[in-house]
């Protein structure tokens, strides 16, 4: 382990144990660097790397702070990184999205109020509204499945799935500009997913989650066997 990387974890763990909470000002650097037992070249690295990652924020003139270590804040560079990932990796964040949204649409249907349920309801209208325009129906699309994750009240969840999703939009789109009908299959399994939720039937909603996001893996899988992803 480097000094940098020692730096960083004894920081982590004073985060970790309470003695640095979410806000808090780290001590002046000489003291900081006394106190973690490292030199201060390693320690201002160490800060660096903890300022990239979200977890420390330098205010210039007033000092070092610990962020709010909110899962949004920390987990936003997220959707950046998958969107850096190969193509020939596109199939791992499909399995991924596979895993984690039936599960989250299912407990959405435990948690939704009769307001956003009415906000995934706008959502939907607006896809049917917009359903001979690809680009159009896969942003509402978008905004129809953040709807739905949001109702769960989990942030960890929203940011995660939402990291994962934008980076097959762009397969989304293509998949709806080549293949006949995929509006109106599209359309008619978001119905099926704002139903179940309606009715509050978590097993009915994580089945027509599923059921919408196997269909575009079941899709890309054959194109894979077929040609290369674009």
């Amino acid at each position: 382990m480097s000094l940098t990387d020692e730096a960083i974890a004894r920081i982590r763990q004073l985060i970790q144990s309470g003695d640095l909470p979410p806000g808090s000002r780290l001590p002046p650097e000489p003291q900081l660097a006394a106190q973690l037992g490292v030199s201060r070249n390693p320690l201002r690295e160490a800060v660096k790397a903890l300022v990239v990652a979200r977890v420390l924020d330098v205010r210039r003139g007033d000092g070092t702070y610990v962020t709010s270590l909110e899962p949004a804040l920390l987990l936003e560079g997220l959707g950046i990184a998958i969107e850096l990932l190969r193509d020939d990796t596109l199939m791992e964040v499909i399995e991924t999205r596979r895993l984690f949204e039936p599960v989250a649409t299912a407990l959405a249907a435990t948690r939704v109020s009769d307001a956003q349920l009415a906000v995934i309801e706008e959502q939907l209208a607006a896809m049917r509204e917009v359903s001979d325009d690809v680009e159009k129906l896969n942003h509402f699309d978008a905004a129809f499945h953040r709807a739905v994750v949001a109702a769960t009240g989990n942030e960890t969840l929203c940011t995660l799935l939402d990291g994962i999703s934008g980076r097959t939009t762009r397969m989304r789109v293509w998949r709806g500009s080549v293949v006949a009908g995929s509006a109106d299959r599209t359309l008619a399994e978001h119905q099926a997913i704002y139903d179940a939720l309606a009715a509050r039937e978590a097993p009915l909603a994580q089945a027509a989650a599923l059921m919408h996001v196997s269909t575009t893996e079941s899709w890309f899988r054959l194109v894979l066997a077929t040609e290369p992803p674009r």
